[in-house]
This record gives structure tokens, C-alpha cells and sequence, in this order.
């Protein structure tokens, strides 16, 4: 109990600027008593009292003055830092040039004696080792009595330049109190068994986990300069297996010159460690298209339609038209814009994209020149179940907004479609390989007729990180909830991708479009969801969460496929966006067809709709769904 109000005392106190100056003072008359004392004996003090008094007075006298320009007294002395030292340095550099200088003209001009120039350097050495000394053990006594070390964990850093090192630097100014360094960890030869802040740098090999025990380290911090090393690394999955909490820093270009505090360490996430390339895209391209548009989103409230929206905005729009069904989310992005881009003119209109009236408004009253249409029902075991609806929304919105888009002479109109369009094995999925076909027929006939209108791109990819009821959040959810996690089996894979980096290339491959292709996306490695789901758990230090398997949902599969097996792909100038060869369909005939469905759709048969779907589309072929009996007949 003394101790804490002891501790408490003292880490509310702070010397007066004239106590610290007292204390420099002593310093300079006991550095000049020991000079001579070096120089000559400590007689040679009394003997040339008068002498000796003159340099100690003139030291004082004009280090005062150069303490006053070097403001050297006026820091807090238990946080002094370099810049402290150096400023000290500086200062006492000066004043001893200037007692130096005086001490030699007043004796050559004047036959008057300060003291020799050699007491004088000195004097000047011991007071700067004197003074530099006070601050640091002032400094390390602070830190001693303010250490709490109940609360306290031993860390490593991965990582052991640039950022690594001012991660450190942080640990000792910022969170001293949270973090204590134990050592570092390098995977660069030339920096092992080297000693930084007084810590040693470890090889990254099997040794290091028997040294993590033995300093009983159960946080590892990762440099943001090795987060890709960790993306696929069995040093990863070890620290994981070990229950080792991973922590990261922001990119040292965010830190604009500050050092960490305890809430810039943020634990390291799944989407963190998923093995994906950084896609570059053209930026000035994508802005030449877009700045001084009036540009349309739909589904805006949603993942997709709301990271468009963001990237779209830092172009410099004439109009934004954000367009969702979703009040709620939609108001969200209203109260976001307000924050963000409040000088951007932006509208945010409820209104459903399957109403053909109410969507014949929005183009005739805002002429969209650029549309994003992400509006879309995605949920594939909902769509088994709400047939209607996946053709409404899915097929008609999208042939609506199509046709108006031709009609008001829109310049382009991207679609964000799916990898479950191919061969697809739901209803979700075949929906949203109609809207394409109808949107590439429509672009087909177009050219064929040479009409100069709308560019029509479809864009395909797969799941995107984090988007609105995706499996990573819905584990997370369940991990702390306590789980269990489920996994709907134990081989399915998926391919993703983060929202931002897909949003990017869908602004990308509307810019290289010249209408009528389907852009399908490199998606990297397909990921094992029961890898991810192991991975979470881990990342979350709850090892006793247990993973259930509950089969696999209505209409999924196993393997998302990005092309149709008949399907091949072309390259474009981006090495990661690919055109697809897809079979082409006539328009009239198309155009009948669809038309036919969405009429089927309003009788709410669902054999009867999903049975005609087939027929448009005869590689769907339904899994683990009611229609499957649909496929026996063919």
C-alpha cells in the first residue's frame, strides 16, 4: 500500500524548472573542481583559489546564458530523450568554446587569468557526461519505480530494422508499462546473435520456440514489414499451435513521426495472414474516367456497393446516385458521405432496383452516366428457398437498369456478378448467369447493329473478406460466443478476396472494357475453410473451441469454379484480370426467354421457374437442393 502511494507520489511530481537549473549549477562547479583536480591535484584548487574561482564564475555565468537560448532546464527529466542530450550538447558545446575563447584573449591582451584551456576542455567534458548521466538515471529510476510488473508481458519482436526497432522504441516510451522486450526475432544473417537496445536478435529456426519458453514470451509483435512472411509460414502455424498471441503495427508511413501508443498495436487477424498478392491498379486511368461524372451504384448500402462508392468518391465525381432497398444501411452511408466527402453532391435514393417505374425516374431526373450495379440477393441457400425473388432482383433489376441505361445513353455499365454463376449449382448462382447472358447478348447486338451506346462489362469473382454475412465474420461470431465453429464440410475451399482490392479491379476492368466482355479476377489460392476456421480459433488464444462439420447447404458445392469448363480466358494489360470466352447467345431469342421467366417468377411455382431456368441454362445442375429431381429428367 506505501508503495503505491509512494509510486503514485512520485509519478505525480515534477522538479521546478529552478530546481533542475540548481542542480546543472552543482554540476558545473563540481565538473570545474574536477578538472583541475585532473589536471593538477586537488591543491592546485586552493593554491590558485582566485584562478579557480574565475573559471568556475565565468562557466556558470555564460552557461547560464547558453541554458537560457538552449531551453535546456525546461524538459521533464524522467521523460529526457536523444533530442534532450543533444540539446544539453549543444549548449554546454557553446558556452565552453565561448569560456575558451575569453580565457585566452583576456590572458594574451590583458595578462588576466580565467584558467587554462585545457581545465576548461576539461570541465567541459565531465559536465556533459555529468549532465547526460543525471537525465538518464533520473530517467531509468522513474521507470523502475513506475514499472507495474503484475500487468506486464514479455514480448519479441519479429523483425529487427527499421520498423522493428522503432516498435521497440515504442515499447520503452509508450508501453513500458504493458510490454517488456525480451529479444528480437530476424530471418537476415547478417543480424543474428547482434545486440539492439540491449536486447539479442534470434534466428528465425527451430531453436526459437524453446527460447520463447525459456523467457516465458507469450506475444510475439510482427512487424508490418513481415506480415507477408507470415502469410504462408509454418513459423505462423507453430505460434499458433502454441497459443502465442500475434500482434502488429501500423506501416511506418502512418506513424507520421509519432511513436506507438497502446491502441496502434492491433492483434493480427485472419484476413491479415490469407496468402494474397497487393494489386496495383491504375489510378490515374480509373480517374480519368470517372472525375466529373454523374455516377450510379447500386446495392450502394451493401459490401461491394459501399467500397465503390468510397473508391469511387476519391475521384472527384460530379454526382453520386446511391441507390439501395436497405433504409438503415443506406442512411449509414448517407451519415458517411456527411463525414467524409461532404463536398461531394451525392444522393441517396431507397428504392428497389426490380421497379421499373421508380427506376425510370432515377435515370430520367439524374442521367447516370457511369453505373455500378451491385444490387443483388446473394445468399445461396436463401435463393433455394425464395425462387421468385432471385429472378426478380437478380435477373429483372438487372435487365431493367440494362435497357435504361441503353435508353439514356449511360457510357458504361459494369456488373458485379459471381464465381457461382459457373456451372452453377443453386438458384442464386444461375440467376446471376442470366443477368449476364442478358447483359452480353444486349451488348452483342448493340455492336452488331454499330449503334454507338453503353458499353456493358461484367465483372466475376469470388467471396469477398468480411462482406456482410460471409463465413469469416459469422466465425468470428461464433469464437466468441464460445463457439462451436461450423464448417459445412471438412474439404470445402473458396477463393477470396479483400472488398477493397475487388472493388479496385472492377473500376479497373471498366476502364479497359470496349463492351460485351466477362472480366473474371485472379483470386490466388483457394483457401480450405476448415484451415480458416482452425486459424481463427487459434488467432483468438481459445484452443478448446471445438470445429462441427454440419454438411453441406442447399445448392453449395465443394469447388467454386471462376470459368465454365468450355470456357478459356484471354489476357489484358492487368495480370490479374482476365477476359473470359464465354458462349455467345442472340439477343431476340435471349430477350424472350428471360422475359418468359420473369412472367414464370410472379406465378411463384418454384419447380416450374427453376425447371425453365434449366432449360436457359442447361449446366445448371442442382446440388444438395429439392430440384435435383429436375436433372433426373434430362
Amino acid at each position: 500500500m506505501k508503495q503505491n502511494i509512494f509510486r503514485k507520489y512520485l509519478s505525480a511530481k515534477v522538479l521546478p524548472i529552478w530546481t533542475v537549473l540548481l542542480i546543472d549549477v552543482f554540476i558545473i562547479i563540481v565538473s570545474s573542481f574536477l578538472a583541475y583536480s585532473l589536471r593538477y591535484d586537488v591543491r592546485s584548487i586552493f593554491l590558485e583559489y582566485s584562478t579557480a574561482g574565475r573559471t568556475i564564475l565565468s562557466a556558470v555565468f555564460v552557461n547560464l546564458i547558453f541554458f537560457r537560448v538552449f531551453r535546456t532546464y525546461s524538459n521533464v527529466l524522467r521523460f529526457s530523450s536523444f533530442v534532450d542530450i543533444m540539446r544539453i550538447f549543444g549548449s554546454l558545446t557553446v558556452s565552453y568554446g565561448v569560456v575558451m575563447l575569453a580565457a585566452y584573449l583576456l590572458d594574451f591582451h590583458f595578462g588576466i587569468k580565467i584558467g587554462s584551456v585545457s581545465v576548461i576542455f576539461i570541465a567541459y567534458v565531465i559536465n556533459f557526461a555529468l549532465m547526460a548521466f543525471s537525465r538518464i538515471v533520473v530517467k531509468m529510476f522513474f521507470e523502475v519505480i513506475n514499472f507495474d510488473d503484475s500487468h506486464s508481458a514479455n514480448v519479441f519482436i519479429y523483425g529487427a530494422k527499421e520498423a522493428g526497432v522503432n516498435i521497440a522504441k515504442s515499447l520503452r516510451v509508450n508501453l513500458k508499462n504493458r510490454y517488456r522486450l525480451k529479444g528480437f526475432i530476424a530471418d537476415e544473417p547478417e543480424l543474428i546473435n547482434k545486440i539492439v537496445m540491449g536486447v539479442r536478435i534470434y534466428p528465425l529456426n527451430d531453436k526459437i520456440f524453446d527460447i520463447l519458453e525459456r523467457k516465458e514470451v507469450k506475444t510475439i509483435i510482427v512487424s508490418p514489414a513481415k506480415m507477408d512472411k507470415m502469410k504462408d509460414s509454418e513459423f505462423t502455424d507453430e505460434l499458433l499451435s502454441r497459443n502465442i498471441k500475434l500482434l502488429t503495427a501500423p506501416p511506418l508511413s502512418e506513424w507520421k513521426g509519432q511513436t506507438l501508443n497502446v491502441a496502434d498495436l492491433k492483434e493480427i487477424q485472419i484476413e491479415d495472414l490469407l496468402e494474397r498478392d497487393t494489386i496495383e491498379v491504375d489510378l490515374k486511368k480509373i480517374a480519368s474516367h470517372l472525375e466529373g461524372k454523374r455516377v450510379m451504384v447500386t446495392g450502394a448500402a451493401g459490401s461491394i456497393g459501399s467500397e465503390i462508392m468510397r473508391q469511387v468518391a476519391q475521384f472527384n465525381p460530379y454526382k453520386l446516385i446511391l441507390v439501395d432497398q436497405a433504409e438503415t444501411p443506406l442512411h449509414d452511408i448517407r451519415l458517411e458521405l456527411q463525414d467524409r466527402w461532404r463536398n461531394i453532391d451525392a444522393e441517396t435514393i431507397v428504392a428497389d432496383v426490380s421497379n421499373a417505374n421508380r427506376m425510370r425516374s432515377i435515370f430520367n431526373h439524374f442521367q447516370p452516366q457511369y453505373i455500378f450495379h451491385a444490387a443483388a440477393y446473394k445468399h445461396v441457400p436463401m435463393m433455394e428457398d425464395n425462387v421468385s425473388e432471385a429472378i426478380q432482383v437478380n435477373v429483372l433489376g438487372t435487365k431493367i437498369l440494362a435497357d435504361l441505361a441503353v435508353e439514356y445513353n449511360a457510357d458504361k455499365f459494369v456488373m458485379v456478378s459471381t464465381d457461382k454463376a459457373v456451372n452453377p449449382t443453386n438458384v442464386m448462382g444461375c440467376s446471376k448467369r442470366l443477368a449476364e447472358i442478358y447483359v452480353q447478348s444486349l451488348a452483342k447486338k448493340l455492336q452488331k447493329d454499330s449503334k454507338p451506346s453503353v458499353k456493358f462489362i461484367t465483372t466475376r469473382f469470388g467471396n469477398v473478406l468480411g462482406s456482410n454475412g460471409s463465413v469469416i465474420p459469422r466465425f468470428r461470431d461464433q469464437i466468441q460466443r464460445g463457439g462451436p465453429v461450423t464448417v459445412t464440410h471438412p474439404e470445402i475451399i473458396r477463393y477470396f478476396m479483400t472488398i477493397p482490392e475487388a472493388c479496385r479491379l472492377v473500376l479497373e476492368a471498366g476502364c479497359m472494357s470496349n463492351g460485351g466482355e466477362i472480366y473474371i479476377f485472379d483470386m490466388g489460392k483457394a483457401v480450405k475453410i476448415l484451415d480458416l476456421a482452425r486459424r481463427m480459433i487459434s488467432l483468438s488464444g481459445r484452443p478448446d473451441i471445438k470445429i462441427e462439420f454440419t454438411g453441406l447447404r442447399h445448392g453449395e458445392k465443394l469447388y467454386e469454379e471462376l470459368l465454365n469448363v468450355k470456357e478459356t480466358t484471354k489476357p489484358t494489360h492487368h495480370e490479374k484480370i482476365m477476359i473470359a470466352t464465354v458462349r455467345e447467345y442472340d439477343y431476340n431469342e435471349v430477350k424472350t426467354r428471360i422475359q418468359n421467366l420473369i412472367d414464370l417468377s410472379y406465378t411463384y411455382n418454384q419447380m416450374k421457374i427453376v425447371e425453365a431456368m434449366k432449360e436457359i441454362v442447361p449446366e445448371f445442375i442442382s446440388k444438395n437442393s429439392a430440384f435435383e429431381k429436375l436433372d433426373e429428367k434430362k
